[in-house]
């Protein structure tokens, strides 16, 4: 009877993992072969020369250094957009930073500092040829480690995450961060490229969250690909080439890549996401994303709202967030700023409700602030040395001399949020007006 019983739970394990995974078709293995064998440049700063990088190598070498330091290597896994245009080209996301995760025992402090020298070890590796480097040395490299990134680590409440101070770069990275709580251990080093495309090697001891949205829940399991590049002799053929699996870590994969491929946006529980998941979610609706479900999406707007003032409490840490996010994620898209950011003040606007109100109106102040630099940088708006105002007057106003209008000498930069739709619209930019609320 027990072996029965046991038996129903092991075949009860297998249908949900068997849910939760695919195996690639043809037409993506092409397209994960084409993201690994492809070469990414790595740009150095100052006089740093540029890293000609193959994630299939670099995969190989940081693996096997740390399993030369005896810190082992599960697997490794593609995760993010990279994964999302593998599993549909077409989402409308495209691929931007390619993630990379190393599923490691990262047990104390010593693993991850390890982990950090391994990295930093093996871009020596791919340095150009005709580089002197004697001169470039895993020391020196160390040492500007020392004296530009200044191993600082800062504490950010509420989720015990620990970030490299980004005061100062390193020559290769763009990033560093390290979390250690009882539920997550993990860290990421992230290596710049100037087209927006970075290097994100992610070392992962456990993690409790894995994905925002199901639309970037998706895992591609890569050793049986890199074991085949390693042990064929033969080019991989539609009638030959390694299994590889696919999985969702939203739960489901066949509707997760239904999602992805009817550009629908569903999550759960976004409080338990760094930032709630907010600033994705208006980036997906900028991107011809909708919702699911919409009433469903309106209440967890408020928690993804909550979550993001929890983590980003205050003004000026505000303000870092969103112009890192738009720098980041709208390289070669900066015709799409304005409408995110218009998007994210009404989405701030309506499911807000964690706020005081002078709290709120300072954060829609700072994002329609910046949707007007945007404008400027854009030259989509006129010059405003002298800008006409408007106002009500009061009603104890009545003298027949008094004037409604005058000329004003403002600021280069105005508090200027999205118009109401009774006010004038002008047809390149749907949401600003000429007319500027005077303070």
């Amino acid at each position: 009877m027990d072996e029965n019983v046991e038996s129903a739970a092991a075949d009860s394990c297998s249908d949900v993992e068997s849910v939760n995974l695919s195996v690639l078709n043809w037409e993506q293995v092409q397209r994960l072969d084409t993201i690994l064998t492809g070469s990414i440049p790595i740009h150095g700063r100052w006089s740093f020369p540029t890293l000609e990088v193959k994630p299939r190598d670099i995969v190989k070498v940081v693996r096997s250094r740390m399993e030369e330091k005896r810190i082992q290597v599960r697997e490794v896994r593609l995760n993010g957009s990279a994964a999302s245009y593998v599993l549909h080209e077409d989402s409308g996301l495209g691929w931007k930073d390619l993630d990379l995760i190393f599923c490691a025992d990262l047990k104390g402090e010593l693993e991850f500092q390890m982990v950090k020298d391994i990295v930093l070890d093996s871009l020596l590796d791919f340095l150009p040829e005709g580089v002197n480097k004697e001169k470039i040395t895993p020391v020196t490299l160390k040492s500007l480690n020392t004296f530009l990134f200044e191993k600082k680590y800062e504490y950010v409440q509420p989720t015990q995450r620990y970030k490299a101070s980004n005061s100062k770069k390193e020559a290769y990275v763009q990033k560093m961060v390290k979390v250690c709580n009882d539920s997550d251990r993990w860290s990421l080093i992230s290596l710049s490229n100037n087209h927006g495309k970075n290097v994100e090697l992610k070392f992962v001891d456990s993690l409790r969250r894995q994905f925002e949205f199901s639309v970037d829940s998706f895992q591609i399991r890569l050793d049986s690909l890199l074991l085949f590049y390693e042990c064929s002799e033969h080019p991989m053929a539609a009638t030959f080439h390694p299994t590889i699996l696919g999985e969702s870590v939203y739960g489901d994969f066949p509707t997760a890549l239904d999602h992805l491929r009817k550009r629908l946006i569903c999550t759960r529980s976004p409080e338990e996401i760094r930032g709630g998941g907010l600033l994705k979610y208006c980036h997906l609706l900028v991107r011809g994303f909708r919702a699911a479900s919409d009433p469903e999406m309106k209440l967890l707007q408020r928690y993804m709202c909550s979550r993001f003032f929890i983590d980003f409490p205050d003004v000026s840490e505000q303000r870092r967030k969103l112009e890192s996010y738009l720098q980041n994620h709208f390289v070669d898209l900066e015709d799409r700023k304005y409408d995110y950011l218009a998007t994210l003040y009404n989405v701030v606007q309506e499911s807000t409700v964690c706020l005081m109100g002078h709290e709120r109106r300072q954060t829609l102040s700072l994002i329609s602030s910046l949707a007007l630099r945007v404008l400027a940088e854009q030259n989509a708006i006129p010059n405003a040395a002298n800008v006409t105002c408007f106002y009500q007057p009061a009603p104890y106003v009545t003298d027949g001399n008094f004037n409604n209008y005058y000329i004003a000498q403002v600021q280069p930069v105005y508090s200027c949020p999205p118009s109401p739709p009774q006010h004038y619209i002008p047809p390149q930019h749907p949401m600003y007006t000429t007319w500027l609320p005077c303070n």
